[in-house]
């Protein structure tokens, strides 16, 4: 419609400015001296039909009535030419005499509004904001074709009261049926009104909207309520498809900002629009059907969702969980049809609370035209219905009293006559069903709520004792004031003839809903069963009454990814939603004990991880045992070298007069297998449970057992070298010096520089039996820590000076002319020693826990098994196997 269009449907018999006023909340421009010269007449309503009741006090009925629109707008520029809406709905029409049978009820009250009449004057608005706008302004300014205010018609005695009751207007509306219409009256018009079903969140904005009212619960308490589903059946991954306006769009924003920083995310945001219906549900089909997410909520009106609903069956998409708004959770038409029961079996939804109104199943079967011979509505009606026109030999006769536009009522198709006292006993549609009053009841609340507010203003204590002194102080019928009006409805409290406590709270309701669920029923069709109720933030359900869309009572799952079990933590994917998200292993000494942890604690040194990362556990305490397949095969070798040992000892024992024996110093020999056998049974002192003597002993033991050793075959060395000088000429006292006695002197000292070196360490900083807890692990080593890092070098610097010094000694030594050299397996033997404990060193430093007393006792045992094979067993197999060459001249054959 155009704005000159706009303009001039708004010319009415007021004041300029509210004119004025209703053009600029239109975005409307006009000028003053248009204004002026504009020919003065009444906006009339664009049906005449309507439903009147004279009273004291008159309140006003706005309702969708008629759901199809006419063919062609209206010109609002000249004279109507009136096509009437179609379409009448048995919904809206069970409104429209439940706002009925409350006046009624409460003109029968002794107790509410006693001595005073309530009337109403009852519109249609064709579902359409303009057309709610002409019959809201109607309603507040009167039909009257003149617009002079001051004088009062005359009236024919064929127009009699129809053309009368227009005259006395309203000071309160019950409608308008949208949140557009609502936000539209109550911007437009002083008078307040109380809606039944505009449900905006913006109409609670007291600054903007202060005269309205409503008996339905903001979207956000629908929006809260499946925010609470969602995070209560762990649904984190959800589509949705709203309307692209208002209901849809506010809603969702709601539904986000509520289960932000619970793990709930949109994979998906489709709009319908009304005008792109067909395309606008194709595509929101296909992105439904491509997505992963199984659960989808849907806030828009249930025309769409059928589309909607049709185009899934086509691609075959059944497998979804459906969350339901108010707008078509408990439509008939979607629940009767048979691709919503392919489809939609199980939905979940968010429903208009119900409630009993007693009296009224029995108010609506005894309605007839014949008894409401002015009602237009329920003559249209009844001609839907029984396929009749009641009474129109009385509309025949009465056609000079009928406005322009009800003269189409009789250009339309010849209907069959009837009586009009039919009976709807056995009638079974929308407008006779009473099991849910959901928008019905809405209405008949707010019509008590209207009563009440009227009833408060026009009680006056004084009112009687000085009727003619109370007009300053105390409302009348015939002279009530919006705005006291206004007062009254925000203190309202009181109880319903259901025993419900009502009240508004800035205008809103206390939010309560029902929870419904779409179950099969044997049949093949669907039924609403009640699961639950929502009680302003409250959600109160009965999970096991539920039946899925996977038709069991098992909850669906609607996840993006798995949740991550203990033992793992959520690691996001980039560029993906939150919800998207891959599960990472703890790493070994982290845990996570929780489902969809974000990260992995770390245990306490004393605790590790267990092999599935899901605690920490004390850790177990490791070292070299003798139990152990390591330490059983050291223990072993050790034990093994110690007896051959102890044999070559008896050997030599054994032969100790023959000359290969007694070669070299047989003392020192004996000595030299002493020690040996001290150097193989010191390394069982490293295996078994370090403690504290255990950790002083071992070093020391280790440390002097090999001086000794090495200090025998340097002076065997010696003793070799000094022998062969000696028989040069000039040098015979040489061997003075290394007599015998020199030579255990020589062994002791040695052996007591290495001696004092350990009693210092030990007295000073002795090794500790210590847990390396740096060494990851469930299990750790407890070993022998050397608190003295220089103590363990001296030792070992101590051991390597003499055997580098022997082994000197021993390769200057090698080509004597003797045919038994023992210098030279003095050299090979110093040469293993030598390669055993240089490699020692890096091995035994990279060697973690026990693995570094392992690799000392290695040393220990391949040093000690080198010395002992190559300096003995050669002797060994000559005084055994080659006895012949056992002889002095052959030990001293060149």
């Amino acid at each position: 419609m155009s704005s000159s269009s706009w303009f001039f449907a708004l010319r009415l018999c007021s004041p300029l400015l509210l004119v004025g006023l209703l053009c600029s909340q239109l975005g409307l421009r006009v000028g003053v001296q248009a204004l002026q010269t504009a020919t003065c007449s009444r906006w009339v309503t664009p049906s005449g039909e309507g439903l009147f009741q004279e009273g004291d006090v008159v309140i006003g009925g706005l309702f969708s009535l008629y759901l199809k629109p006419p063919a062609v707008d209206n010109d609002f520029t000249q004279q109507p030419h009136y096509k009437p809406c179609t379409g009448l709905g048995n919904l809206p029409l069970q409104y429209i005499y439940a706002m009925v049978f409350a006046v009624e009820e409460i003109n029968h009250s002794a107790t509410l509004l006693p001595g005073v009449k309530l009337g109403y004057h009852i519109r249609d608005s064709c579902a359409l904001p303009p057309w709610a706008m002409q019959a809201a302004l109607s309603l507040v300014g009167g039909d009257s074709g003149s617009c002079n205010s001051t004088a009062r018609p005359e009236y024919s005695a064929a127009e009699g009261v129809r053309e009368r009751r227009g005259e006395q207007t309203v000071s309160l509306i019950i409608g308008g049926s949208s949140s557009i219409t609502a936000q539209i009256l109550s911007r437009m018009l002083g008078p307040l009104a109380v809606s039944y079903t505009a449900s905006c969140p913006c109409l609670s904005n007291r600054i903007k909207f202060p005269n309205f009212f409503r008996t339905m619960p903001s979207d956000i308490y629908q929006a809260r309520a499946f925010a609470q589903l969602s995070i209560r059946f762990h649904w984190t991954w959800i589509g949705a498809v709203v309307a692209n306006n208002d209901y849809g769009l506010v809603a969702i924003k709601v539904f986000q900002e509520q289960t932000q920083g619970a793990g709930v995310c949109l994979a998906f945001v489709e709009t319908l629009q009304r005008e792109n219906i067909v395309s606008d549900a194709r595509r929101a089909a296909l992105t439904i059907q491509a997505s992963t997410a199984k659960v989808i909520l849907i806030f828009t009106w249930y025309t769409d969702v059928r589309e909607l609903f049709l185009q899934l069956a086509k691609i075959n998409v059944t497998d979804r969980q459906f969350l339901a708004s108010e707008a078509w959770s408990t439509s008939g038409d979607l629940l009767q049809d048979p691709v919503t029961s392919k489809v939609a079996s199980g939905v979940l939804g968010v429903a208009i609370r119900s409630s009993a109104i007693p009296g009224f199943e029995h108010f609506l079967r005894s309605l007839n035209p014949s008894a409401r011979p002015d009602d237009e509505f329920l003559r249209g009606f009844w001609e839907k219905i029984f396929g009749c026109s009641p009474g129109a030999t009385r509309l025949s006769n009465n056609t000079s009293s009928r406005p322009p536009q009800k003269d189409m009522l009789l250009q339309k198709e010849s209907l069959p006559l009837c009586s009009g006292t039919e009976s709807l006993q056995g009638v079974q549609n929308h407008f006779t069903d009473i099991t849910q009053l959901r928008v019905t009841y809405n209405v008949y609340l707010a019509v008590y709520a209207a009563a009440h507010a009227l009833h408060s203003l026009l009680s006056c204590p004084d009112r009687e004792s000085s009727p003619g002194n109370h007009s300053s102080r105390c409302s009348t019928p015939k002279y009530i004031k919006p705005i006291e009006l206004l007062q009254h409805l925000n203190t309202l409290n009181f109880t319903t003839p259901q025993g419900e406590m009502f009240y508004f709270q800035e205008g809103d309701t206390p939010a309560k809903y029902d929870l419904i669920n779409w179950q099969n029923t044997p049949e093949g069709s669907l039924r609403l069963v009640l699961i639950g109720r929502v009680d302003g933030f409250d959600l109160h359900l009965n999970e096991s009454a539920i039946q899925w869309s996977t038709g069991s009572n098992q909850v669906p799952t609607s996840v993006c990814s798995e949740s991550c079990p203990p033992g793992t933590r959520k690691a996001t994917r980039k560029g993906e939603a939150v919800c998207c998200f891959d599960c990472i292993q703890c790493a070994e000494g982290e845990v996570s004990n929780q489902t969809d942890s974000l990260h992995c604690e770390r245990c306490p040194y004393e605790f590790w991880s267990n092999a599935e990362q899901t605690a920490c556990i004390p850790r177990q305490l490791d070292f070299l045992s003798f139990n152990e397949t390591l330490g059983i095969t050291l223990t072993t070798a050790a034990v093994s070298g110690a007896a051959v040992t102890t044999a070559v000892f008896l050997v030599f024992l054994y032969y100790r007069q023959t000359p290969m024996v007694r070669a070299n110093n047989s003392e020192l020999s004996f000595l030299l297998l002493l020690s040996l056998k001290l150097c193989f049974l010191c390394s069982l002192v490293f295996i078994g449970r370090p403690s504290v003597w255990s950790c002083r002993f071992q070093q020391a033991a280790f440390g002097i057992s090999f001086v000794l050793c090495v200090s025998c075959l340097q002076v065997k060395t010696i003793v070799v070298l000094a022998a062969f000088r000696s028989a040069r000429p000039g040098a015979g006292a040489l061997m003075k010096w290394f007599g015998p006695g020199q030579q255990r002197g020589s062994v002791c000292l040695f052996s007591f520089i290495q001696v004092f070196i350990c009693i210092v360490w030990l007295l000073l900083s002795p090794p500790v039996p210590q847990v390396d807890l740096e060494i990851p692990g469930l299990k750790v080593t407890l070993e022998c820590a050397m608190a003295s890092v220089v103590g363990f070098a001296l030792v070992l610097g101590y051991i390597g000076l003499l055997a580098c010094t022997s082994l000197l000694l021993a390769f200057l030594a090698r080509k004597l002319p003797d045919n038994f050299n023992e210098a030279k397996l003095i050299t090979f033997s110093m040469l293993i020693f030598c390669a055993v404990w240089i490699s020692f060193i890096p091995a035994y430093v990279s060697s973690p826990g026990k693995y570094a007393v392992a690799v000392e006792i290695f040393a220990i045992l391949a040093s000690s098994y080198g010395l002992l094979f190559c300096i003995f067993a050669p002797k060994c197999f000559i005084i055994l196997l080659r006895p012949e060459k056992n002889t002095k001249k052959h030990l001293m054959a060149r």
